[in-house]
């Protein structure tokens, strides 16, 4: 079986070395690159299956390399790494298009293990689920496309994942760490997961064009999403 190729991104050449020893040994084909207009390069000219990558990068940052290859159209996982008091960097990876974002220092086979999560999920089977439709909203998992009240909403693929989740389940309270499993397919500690932030950004989408809140936290629950 061929080796998953991943793309390793940080001017810190020790994390570069720890994550190329740490990922062969995990099973995976490594390249490394030190600065964002390298990684943008490669991803062009030899597209990795994932790409982790830092959130403070010199010069030109992860969260604009990001948002770049997001851009482009490229759906390959993102994963970010970011320190574990940047709040605002996290919450900057998710709403560029990041699939996850783990927090420095981190233990190589978690990050290797949430690395297999997210290609697993690269490809899902969207042509066999329907679209479902809570009021005015709509989702379709064979376009992947977000309408409400007619008008298309852009969402980053993660968010599309949660909101399908919560609009199959509409009406009932979802745990966090039910939410965590279904979307991410693997768990977090609930206290560093990335829903929180991902359901905020979510939540702001929906109600940009002064729609009434559809996506509800529920207290000592998670989240619910209803008719308005």
């Amino acid at each position: 079986m061929t080796a998953y190729r991943i793309l390793a991104v940080d001017d810190d050449w020790a994390i570069l070395r720890a994550l190329w020893r740490g990922l062969r040994l995990e099973g995976f084909a490594v390249d490394t690159v030190d600065a964002g207009p390298l990684a943008l390069d490669r991803v062009d000219k030899a597209p990795p299956d994932a790409i982790v990558l830092d959130v403070c990068l010199p010069g030109m940052s992860g969260i604009e390399v990001c948002t770049r290859i997001r851009a482009a159209g490229t759906r390959m996982p993102v994963l970010m790494l970011a320190e574990r008091d940047d709040v605002d960097g996290r919450a900057a990876a998710l709403a560029a298009g990041a699939d996850d974002c783990v927090l420095k220092p981190f233990d190589l086979y978690e990050l290797a293990r949430r690395l297999r999560a997210l290609l697993r999920h690269v490809a899902p089977h969207a042509a066999a689920r329907t679209a479902v439709t809570v009021g005015p909203l709509t989702v379709d998992p064979a376009t992947r496309r977000v309408t409400l009240g007619g008008a298309e909403v852009e969402v980053t693929r993660r968010e599309f994942d949660l909101l399908e989740v919560l609009a199959r389940n509409a009406g009932i309270p979802m745990s966090r760490t039910l939410l965590l499993e279904r979307v991410w397919g693997y768990d977090f500690e609930i206290g560093t997961g990335p829903l929180d932030p991902l359901a905020g950004s979510l939540r702001r989408k929906l109600e940009a064009s002064g729609h009434p809140r559809m996506l509800h936290t529920v207290r000592g629950a998670g989240f619910m999403l209803r008719e308005p």
